[in-house]
C-alpha cells in the first residue's frame, strides 16, 4: 500500500507539472493565416467529422492538402473523428466545415488541452507506471516511484504535448509493446506496436529493433519447429492489425496510394523545405547541421541525397541490428530502440525537430541503467527543440521543467556519484582497451567535467537566445548554434551507445529481464 501511496503522488505531481505547462502558450497561437500544430489538431478534426472517409486525404474543394492536409495514418484520423465527435457536442463551431478556421477561445483551448490530458492519462501514464513497477531492479518501495518520476517529469515530451500540442498516443502505444515483448507475450507487443506505427509513421525508427528481435527470438527457438509457429503468428497479428485500421481506405488502390504519398512526401525534397530555406536549418541532424559550411542541395542531386542518407543510415544502423538478431535480449532490445532510432534522427530526412522525442523515450527506459548518460541526453535533446520553444512562447516553463528534472534526477539517482566504467556500462570495453589508454583511471572525473561543461554551454546559450540580440549579419546565429552543438552531442551519444550494445557481454548469458 505504501509503494502505490508514493506512486500515487508521483503521478499527481506528474498531472499538476502537465496542466501548469498547459496553461500556457501553444504553437501558432494567434498568428494567421497557418497558425501551427494546434490548428493543425482542430483541423483534423473538422475534416474527418465533415467529409466522408474518402475524401480525407484527397485534394478537394472542402478539403485544401495545403492548409494542414492530413498526413499522418489512419489510427489519427480516427482519433481526430473521436474527439471531434465530443466537440460537436459541446460546440459546433469548433469543427464547422471552412468555417472554423483559426478557431481560437478559452473553452477551445480547454477542450483541447483536455484531449492531450486525457491521452497522457489512458496510455502513456499508465504504461509508465506498469514498465517501473515491473522492472527487478525497482522492486523496493521507493525505487519505482522514482523511476515513474524522472520519466514523467522528462520536460521534453511535457513541453511539446501540453506546451507545443501533440498527442503522445503513438510513445505510449509504442511502450505498451515493449512491456508486453518483456513479459514474453510477443502477439500483444507486436499488435501495440502496428497500432503505434498506424498511429505515427515515424514510429519507423523503432521498427528494426521490434523486427530484429522478435526474428531473433524465432531464430532460437528453431525455424523448423516453435519459431516458424512463432513467426507465422507474429506475421498474422501484423497482417490483422494493419487489415483493421487501413480497412476503409481499402475499396481501391488509388485511396491506399493516395494515403501513402500523403504519409511519405518523397517529392518534397530529402531533406524539407526548412533546411534549404531562410531561416536557415534548426533541425539537430547531420545534414542539417553540414548544411551550414556545405550547400548539399546545390552540389548533390535529390535522387543521390536520397541514396546518401539511405546508405549512411542503413549503415550505421546495421551493427546494432545484426547484434540484437543473433543474440535478442530484453536489454539489448531497448538499447537498440536507443542506437537506431538516434541513427534515423541523425542521418535520414528529417520532418521536424520534435522527432529527437522517438529517441528519448527509450531512453527513458533505461535511465535506471545507465541514469548519468541517461539524464546527460534527456537534458540536451530538450535543449536541441529550443528554437521550438522559444517561438512557441514556452521559455519559463522550459527552463523549469529543465531544472526540476535536472535536480530530481541528481537527487533520485546520485547521478555524479556513478560516472565509472562500471556504471556507464564501459567495463567491458575498457577492458579490451587496457594496455593501449592510460587515461581510463581518470575516467569518472572527464565525464563530469564535460558534463559540466555541457550543461554550462547550454545554459548560457538558452539565455542568450532568449535575452540577447545577435548580430545584423547573423541573425540566425543562436538557432544555428544550438543545433549545431546538439548535433555534436548526439553523435558523440551514437558513438556510446553503439560501444555499450556490441561490447555487451551480458547479451550473451541470461538477461536481466522484467518479473
Amino acid at each position: 500500500m505504501e509503494k502505490w501511496s508514493l506512486m500515487t503522488i508521483t503521478v499527481l505531481l506528474a498531472l499538476t507539472v502537465r496542466w501548469t505547462v498547459s496553461l500556457g502558450s501553444y504553437s501558432g497561437a494567434g498568428k494567421p493565416p497557418m497558425y501551427g500544430d494546434y490548428e493543425a489538431q482542430r483541423h483534423w478534426q473538422e475534416v474527418t467529422y465533415n467529409l466522408p472517409i474518402r475524401q480525407w486525404y484527397f485534394n478537394t474543394s472542402d478539403n485544401n492538402l495545403l492548409y494542414w492536409g492530413l498526413d499522418y495514418p489512419p489510427l489519427t484520423a480516427y482519433h481526430s473523428f473521436v474527439c471531434a465527435y465530443i466537440a460537436k457536442l459541446i460546440n459546433p463551431d469548433w469543427i464547422a466545415l471552412h468555417t472554423s478556421r483559426g478557431y481560437e477561445s478559452q473553452p477551445h483551448k480547454l477542450f483541447m488541452r483536455t484531449t492531450v490530458f486525457v491521452a497522457d492519462l489512458l496510455v502513456y501514464i499508465p504504461a509508465v507506471i506498469v514498465y517501473c513497477f515491473s522492472l527487478k531492479e525497482t522492486s523496493t518501495k521507493k525505487k519505482a516511484s522514482i523511476c515513474a518520476l524522472c520519466i514523467l517529469l522528462y520536460p521534453g515530451l511535457i513541453l511539446i504535448d501540453h506546451g507545443h500540442f501533440q498527442y503522445p498516443l503513438s510513445l505510449g502505444l509504442a511502450l505498451w509493446g515493449v512491456l508486453y515483448l518483456s513479459y514474453d507475450w510477443d502477439l500483444l507487443g507486436s499488435a501495440a506496436f502496428c497500432l503505434a506505427l498506424n498511429y505515427k509513421q515515424m514510429e519507423l525508427y523503432h521498427s528494426l529493433p521490434f523486427f530484429c528481435y522478435l526474428l531473433g527470438k524465432c531464430f532460437k527457438k528453431g525455424l523448423k519447429g516453435k519459431g516458424l509457429v512463432l513467426l507465422t503468428k507474429i506475421a498474422g497479428t501484423v497482417v490483422v492489425s494493419f487489415a483493421v485500421c487501413w480497412l476503409p481506405f481499402c475499396t481501391d488502390m488509388e485511396q491506399i496510394m493516395q494515403v501513402l504519398r500523403r504519409l511519405f512526401p518523397i517529392d518534397r525534397g530529402l531533406f524539407e523545405a526548412c533546411m534549404f530555406s531562410s531561416p536557415p536549418p534548426r533541425l539537430a541532424n547531420i545534414w542539417c547541421s553540414l548544411s551550414v559550411l556545405i550547400k548539399i542541395k546545390n552540389i548533390i542531386s535529390p535522387q543521390t541525397q536520397l541514396k546518401l542518407s539511405f546508405a549512411v543510415t542503413f549503415l550505421s544502423l546495421l551493427p546494432t541490428c545484426i547484434k540484437l538478431t543473433v543474440q535478442p535480449s530484453l536489454r539489448g532490445f531497448k538499447f537498440a530502440l536507443v542506437s537506431c532510432a538516434l541513427s534515423f534522427f541523425l542521418f535520414s530526412f528529417q520532418v521536424h525537430e520534435k522527432s529527437i522525442l522517438l529517441v528519448s523515450i527509450p531512453v527513458c527506459l533505461i535511465i535506471n541503467e545507465i541514469p548519468f548518460m541517461a539524464t546527460w541526453f534527456l537534458l540536451v535533446s530538450t535543449f536541441s527543440m529550443l528554437p521550438l520553444l522559444l517561438k512557441d512562447g514556452l521559455l519559463l516553463a522550459y527552463a523549469v521543467t529543465t531544472l526540476a528534472f535536472l535536480s530530481v534526477c541528481a537527487a533520485s539517482f546520485s547521478i555524479f556519484e556513478k560516472t565509472s566504467a562500471e556504471d556507464l556500462q564501459l567495463k567491458p570495453f575498457s577492458l579490451s582497451l587496457k594496455g593501449y589508454v592510460s587515461w581510463f583511471k581518470s575516467f569518472p572525473k572527464i565525464v563530469r567535467c564535460l558534463f559540466l561543461l555541457s550543461v554550462t554551454l547550454m545554459g548560457v546559450l538558452s539565455l542568450m537566445s532568449a535575452a540577447v540580440h545577435p548580430p545584423q549579419r547573423l541573425p540566425d546565429l543562436f538557432p544555428l548554434s544550438v543545433s549545431v552543438i546538439s548535433c555534436l552531442h548526439f553523435l558523440l551519444f551514437l558513438v556510446y551507445f553503439n560501444v555499450v550494445i556490441l561490447w555487451d557481454s551480458k547479451n550473451s548469458r541470461s538477461q536481466r529481464k522484467i518479473s
